[in-house]
């Protein structure tokens, strides 16, 4: 059986202090950091031990990681176990990139975020050409915020064809875009209208809480974060026990990490296996 864990630690520190981004941000103290470090821990070695289930993790920190030694590592060993097909992490890629190469490279991906006025431009780019010079594979997402449509525009043209560039939707104001801004992010994004709605969702199928769940620092799991009814424990000798098919609750799914996962949405036949690491199979 291949699963899907979406795993998001205690770590809610970033490094960049991005306006529009709803994570929440603090200083985290020492203890803190070692709290998260024992959770990481805990994790890779339960998936470690999960061998023959197959698994794709994606993590989706409270914030920055991929600075932290300890999921530069999580990576490393994630990738090198037989029984993991993908290991990913949503990241704004201001680390070193040399731990890269100690990852089994077919099977890391990294999502990197470009934030406008947080990172220079120039430097963004450099880093997401060593990625590509090292032959990890990526996508570079952004933020829909209108005010940086020519900043979207140019990351764009500044990478290649290959790499997927795909913008997250401003959905907190009703009426956000104009037609203008709408056909410049669908130019640089075909499928940005996927994004720029909130899917219909209550009673409808989803494979969340069947092969795809969420995995916090205490192991607790949810069928995606955006329901917050736990299901189950990944360090119980029965979690499968807590996976099976289950209707959506929630009035809209408006994430891409959640809605992708719905069935009569059919977006497998936009990802194919790349589902978990939101990259086009034709890209």
């Amino acid at each position: 059986m291949l699963y899907r864990i979406l795993y998001r630690g205690p770590l809610s520190s970033c490094n960049y202090g991005c306006p529009y981004c709803p994570f929440a941000k603090h200083t985290e103290t020492r203890a803190e950091h070692a709290h998260d470090a024992v959770a990481l821990t805990r994790f890779i070695e339960r998936v470690g031990d999960l061998s023959p289930h197959r698994f794709g993790i994606l993590f989706t920190p409270w914030g920055e990681a991929l600075i932290r030694r300890r999921y530069q590592q999580a990576l490393i060993d994630l990738t090198q176990m037989p029984h993991i097909e993908r290991a990913a992490i949503q990241t704004n890629l201001s680390c070193r990139l040399d731990w890269v190469e100690e990852c089994d490279k077919r099977k890391l991906v990294l999502w990197a975020t470009y934030h406008p006025g947080e990172t220079d431009f120039a430097r963004f780019v450099a880093q997401c050409e060593s990625l590509s010079r090292r032959g990890v594979r990526y996508s570079v997402g952004v933020v829909g915020i209108r005010e940086h449509v020519d900043a979207i525009e140019a990351i764009r043209a500044a990478l290649p064809a290959n790499i997927y560039v795909w913008i997250n939707a401003y959905k907190r104001e009703i009426g956000y875009y104009d037609s203008d801004t709408l056909a410049r992010f669908t130019e640089v994004d075909p499928y940005f209208p996927i994004n720029n709605v909130r899917h219909v969702s209550a009673g409808r199928a989803c494979r969340t809480g069947e092969s795809v769940f969420s995995v916090d620092g205490e192991g607790v799991m949810r069928r995606c974060h955006f329901v917050k009814a736990p299901i189950g424990n990944f360090y119980a000798d029965d979690f499968e026990a807590a996976l099976k098919p289950r209707l959506c609750p929630n009035e809209s799914c408006g994430c891409h990490i959640g809605y992708v996962h719905r069935p009569d949405l059919g977006l497998e036949t936009i990802y194919g296996a790349n589902i978990l690491e939101r990259i086009p199979i034709e890209m």
